[in-house]
């Protein structure tokens, strides 16, 4: 592996890292700090995570250009486990979500997490960002989030009826907050195309600091220690006797399947963003499993394969692994040489990048999506995960999601088996797909799928496809529409329905 990195770190591409690297270190800090906060614990907690999946999950990672770190998805589970069980508690949970994820990818059991419903997917992730939203909405007014989602939706006109023209710390904060949130709207719609890769989260949050600091603004500040050793805490004697409680078991479980799903969904995302290395699901695993484990010893937040950032590293022009280590490393940097610079930075200038964040994670789009290709039925899975997430809690969502995605097998019983017969010829490859394609036979046909070399033509024969469900047809679809952008187009023959629904969808 090492002499794989050092390979691949020379010439232009050593520059093309290192100035990647910059950018997502600039994305990543606000972002580290705000989950943090969002998930009820100190801000120098997820700069702990960001720095470990930095610079241990980047160099073992499966996916080279992929980022981890703390993640808006764990956020909310997060916040009612420290609020009920404390933090002290948070450790071992996370250690033994961290082992539960390694031993995952040692049974090599990556794929069954590509096999779980985008329409659950979706609804939790949608869920979770309605919940930061009304969450941080509080945090605008230098509140303090409260127990349940519906609580915060309560307490949220109270709120607003509550500002006053006299002008006061509450209405300093919520002015910072909306200054926030209007710098990063507006630079990401007018900036200049040279200066594309200039984050808006970090300028919104470089002008709610100036505006804060020039005005000597009594408003609540991040508290971040002296020393980043300080936000380590090293396990004591009693760390894994609180694991005998069988709610803290379950909610390391919970913890571990959430990560994992967040994760390998964010690296299927990243593979269709570039031509390179695809992702060893299975090593991704276990990088993530070990990145948990170090974070459950460092009294850290959870991490897991984020999006935002990795979309950031490759829209930067990184091209190895070496861009999400160096990340890592600039956060510790700045860590240990500037915390009094972190020490300024407004809290409600973080609640508007989550707020921002959250927003954008509730898709309508997807759901529509679902309805207009899928039928009723996936987007009803959709509505109510979505809707248990926010008046329940993140398990409850997922595990009735989950279940009410078996439904749409009743459609597909009397033939649930896929028989897949593969034929070479000089340089194309033909494949026949019979009988039904579901999430139950997705993982095998994920793999024969992408067995093919990707300078083959392929022939995805579907005259003898007897259905399809959702889930199949989602991966299949990003399947074909990768090997599309790559100059490789999939001939597809069959029923017209099949085909529509498999074929790449314009932009």
């Amino acid at each position: 592996m090492i002499a794989a990195l050092k390979a691949g770190a020379q010439g232009p591409t050593l520059a093309r890292d290192f100035t990647a690297s910059i950018v997502v270190f600039l994305v990543a800090m606000p972002l580290c700090m705000g989950i943090a906060i969002a998930s009820g614990v100190p801000p120098e907690k997820g700069l702990v995570t960001g720095i470990i999946g930095g610079i241990v999950v980047g160099f073992l990672a499966g996916s080279p250009l992929q980022v981890s770190g703390p993640a808006a998805g764990l956020a909310v589970i997060v916040f009612e486990f420290v609020r009920e069980h404390g933090l002290a508690a948070l450790g071992p949970v996370l250690a033994l979500a961290g082992i539960i994820q390694l031993l995952a990818g040692m049974a090599r059991t990556g794929g069954f997490f590509r096999s779980i419903s985008p329409a659950v997917v979706h609804g939790m992730l949608a869920g979770i960002g309605a919940l930061i939203v009304i969450g941080q909405f509080h945090i605008l007014f230098d509140g303090r989030p409260l127990s349940s989602g519906l609580e915060n939706l309560a307490a949220m006109p109270g709120r607003i009826l509550g500002l006053s023209p006299d002008l006061r710390s509450t209405e300093f904060a919520l002015m910072i907050g909306l200054v926030t949130i209007g710098v990063m709207l507006a630079w990401e719609k007018w900036r200049p195309a040279r200066l594309k890769l200039v984050p808006g989260a970090l300028l919104g949050v470089v002008a709610a600091t100036l505006i804060a600091w020039l005005g000597q603004l009594d408003v609540a500040r991040i508290d971040v220690p002296a020393s980043i050793t300080a936000a380590v805490e090293v396990p004591g004697g009693g760390f894994l006797a609180s694991l005998t409680n069988p709610a803290l078991l379950v909610t390391a479980l919970a913890i571990a399947f959430i990560a994992s799903a967040e994760t390998l969904l964010s690296a299927a995302a990243v593979d269709r963003m570039h031509d390179g290395v695809r992702t060893d699901y299975n090593r991704e695993l276990r990088a993530q499993g070990i990145g948990n484990l170090l974070c459950g010893l460092a009294g850290a937040l959870p991490m897991t394969g984020v999006i935002v950032r990795s979309s950031a590293n490759v829209q930067a022009g990184a091209k190895t692994r070496l861009s999400a280590i160096l990340h890592g490393v600039w956060i510790l940097g700045f860590v240990a040489l500037l915390p009094w610079l972190l020490r300024e930075v407004p809290m409600a200038a973080l609640g508007g990048i989550l707020v921002v964040t959250g927003w954008r994670l509730v898709s309508l789009t997807h759901v529509r999506h679902l309805f207009a290709n899928y039928g009723l039925l996936p987007a009803a899975i959709w509505a109510v995960t979505f809707i248990l997430v926010v008046t329940t809690d993140l398990l409850t969502g997922v595990l009735v999601g989950l279940g009410l995605s078996v439904i749409e097998l009743l459609q597909h019983r009397k033939s649930l088996r896929l028989e897949v017969e593969e034929e070479h010829m000089e340089d194309a490859t033909r494949l026949r797909l019979q009988g039904s394609a579901t999430f139950v036979s997705l993982t095998r046909l994920t793999a024969r799928l992408e067995r093919i070399p990707t300078e083959r033509t392929v022939h995805l024969d579907l005259q003898h496809l007897q259905g399809i469900d959702h889930t199949a047809a989602e991966t299949v679809r990003e399947w074909v529409a990768r090997r599309h952008g790559g100059g490789r187009p999939v001939i597809l023959t069959g029923p017209d329905m099949l085909i529509a629904r498999l074929a790449p969808q314009p932009h």
